[in-house]
């Protein structure tokens, strides 16, 4: 009885702590048997299994929809980018949908079988002839070849947006289920949570891994129809992992909707436009009661630990805090007077919003990679020894074929010596490991066009055809490139959401996924579009890479890509600005504290 007491305890006090976190059962979690590394481990068990099977498809379906489906290089390389850019977007409404009303572990759950349907039809799809075109050569005669249409398109890409709807709504809850088995205002626990952010990264690289070597293989020589099908299994396993940890999981309690109380600050600050602000903040609505217990004043925007940073920036937002004396006589209506903490989270959305956009171009690059440099594989002599044949889709292999040393040494080696030269727990800071990461893309695609071009004048002038490995660069340098900037990303987002907005904020780092996709499939007709003269197709409308010229396509994106890291300096510095010293939180009943060049994000960032 005693020891069922002190259970009670502990989870009341992890309660206090400002989060509300509950048992399978609906119980407050004890932090003895609930959370922590343990748990997580199941969620990354589904992650490696869930990466494993959406890579094997995405990764490869390029080659599936040009030689089965029958559809040109340029259409088929759009299918692909706006298959993977749905994807993302789709992490939105996983996102609203976890924090809001179902939790992280029933949305993961529900759109986990949601995606397992999806490869199921596919897998049906790609083993019956009844729907697809007849067989043809798209490389030596694609003018015989019948392009899939009617019922046959329709199945095809009702089970194809199946698996994007799944994949979409599970993937930023896979990230914010993990992260929260870790109390973040617990100090003795930020350490595990940077080391979960790597592990997270190593779960995607070895997934990717196995998916672009075995299942990949299988793809290649038992058919897609198999290929599918052992994608299929695999979510079963990741299923299984998830629910296997059921009686560990720390769960967040659903907040409610979560974007009415962001449109509500708004509403109201437009509404209060003319009113004067008063010259100290604690004098707006709730300035010292959400300063003092945290979550007191009903909204699921609470800031984070109960701790706001208040900064001059945005400050027009504030006047929805203004209480009038009309609505001191009439009573508070939400869309006329917020609160102070609703006011905080939208300031933190509309300050982090330039480092999501500085990571568009990013995609865009990793866009390439997954079409296009696919297609130069295919093109390039993949025999390796006598009779083995390198499958040109299991070249984005060899990123993460590095990766799964890298990412554990980086986190054993240069994390504690990072760290004891900035103080900090991750070794630099999040808005660093971004900054690296966009700096190291250019190179990416400065090497991928020097080597298409040796390839082509190979191939066009000498009538050589050379080995695939010479694509290996390209793939190296942007798998360090991810590494930086995929993380950085994730946990700079984490950090700066507040209880209850979790999983929507990892939703919003992978819509930069998805805006890089959609933002390559408008720069492949743009492209094409301007250089087109003449009857030529533009530089990537020939379906023919030894007529197409895609070397100066990756010279473009390697110039956006450095423009683009110059652009996230300026963003990087202003989401920064403001010693660390000068950023402190509002207390009541202080007078004298200056709000000059205050910020509201993280206290301990850097300036990258």
């Amino acid at each position: 009885m005693e020891g069922r007491r002190s259970e009670y305890k502990d989870g009341e006090l992890n309660n206090m702590s400002g989060e509300t976190t509950l048992d399978w059962r609906g119980r407050p979690s004890n932090p003895r048997k609930h959370g922590g590394m343990r748990a997580a481990a199941f969620v990354l068990g589904l992650q490696t299994f869930e990466i494993m099977a959406i890579a094997a498809v995405g990764n490869n379906l390029i080659t599936y929809v040009i030689n089965e489906m029958h559809f040109s290089l340029s259409e088929s390389a759009n299918i692909v980018t706006n298959f993977v850019g749905t994807i993302f977007l789709l992490a939105l409404l996983g996102g609203y949908l976890s924090d809001s009303y179902l939790g992280s572990f029933w949305t993961m759950l529900i759109f986990g079988f949601v995606e397992l349907s999806g490869f199921i039809l596919l897998s049906v799809q790609a083993h019956l002839p009844q729907l697809k075109p007849p067989k043809c050569n798209m490389i030596s005669n694609p003018s015989e070849c019948v392009e899939a249409k009617g019922f046959k398109a329709l199945v095809f890409f009702v089970a194809l947006y199946l698996v994007a709807l799944g994949s979409g709504c599970v993937k930023p809850n896979m990230i914010a289920h993990g992260a929260d088995q870790f109390k973040r205002d617990d100090p003795s626990q930020s350490k595990k949570l940077s080391t979960y952010f790597n592990a997270a990264y190593f779960a995607f690289s070895v997934g990717e891994l196995v998916a672009l070597t075995v299942l990949v293989w299988v793809q290649t020589h038992s058919g897609m129809d198999v290929g599918f099908g052992v994608s299929a299994a695999v979510m079963a396993m990741g299923l299984i992992s998830l629910v296997s940890g059921t009686l560990y999981y720390r769960n967040k309690r659903p907040q409610g909707s979560i974007l009415a109380p962001l449109a509500q600050v708004i509403v109201a600050a437009i509404v209060k436009r003319n009113q004067a602000l008063p010259s100290n903040p604690q004098l707006l609505h709730g300035g010292q009661k959400s300063m003092n217990d945290g979550n007191t004043d009903g909204s699921s925007l609470s800031p984070r630990g109960g701790h706001l940073f208040h900064t001059e920036r945005f400050r027009f937002l504030e006047k929805a805090c203004i209480k009038t004396q009309e609505e001191g006589k009439s009573g508070e209506s939400p869309w006329r007077l917020c609160t102070v903490s609703q006011v905080g989270q939208v300031k933190t959305l509309l300050s982090i919003l330039p480092i999501f956009a500085c990571t568009i171009v990013f995609n865009t690059i990793l866009a390439q990679l997954q079409t296009f440099s696919v297609q130069q594989g295919s093109s390039m002599n993949t025999r390796l020894g006598r009779s083995f044949r390198v499958p040109p889709a299991s070249l984005q292999s060899i990123p993460y074929l590095m990766l799964i040393f890298v990412v554990p040494l980086y986190d054993a080696l240069f994390v504690p010596f990072a760290r004891r030269l900035t103080g900090r727990e991750s070794g630099i800071s999040p808005l660093q490991r971004i900054g690296s990461g966009l700096f190291l893309a250019t190179f990416s695609m400065v090497a991928a066009a020097l080597m298409e071009r040796k390839r082509r004048e190979e191939a066009v002038v000498h009538g050589e055809i050379i080995s695939i490995f010479w694509i290996t660069p390209q793939f190296l340098i942007f798998g360090l490139s991810e590494m930086f900037t995929a993380v950085g990303l994730i946990e700079f987002f984490y950090q700066q959401s507040s209880n209850g907005m979790q999983a929507f904020l990892m939703a919003i780092t992978y819509c930069s996924y998805s805006f890089g996709f959609y933002f390559s499939s408008l720069l492949v007709s743009l492209v094409n579009k301007v250089t087109a003269s003449n009857g030529d197709g533009g530089w990537l409308g020939e379906n023919d890479l030894n007529k197409d010229r895609l070397d100066l396509f990756y010279w473009l994106l390697a110039v956006l890509s450095f423009l683009n890291f110059l652009n996230y300096l300026f963003w990087s510095r202003w989401v920064s600005r403001g010693p660390p010293s000068s950023l402190a939180p509002l207390q009541p009943n202080v007078d004298n504290v200056s709000t000059k060049n205050l910020g509201n994000l993280d206290p301990n960032r850097d300036i990258p």
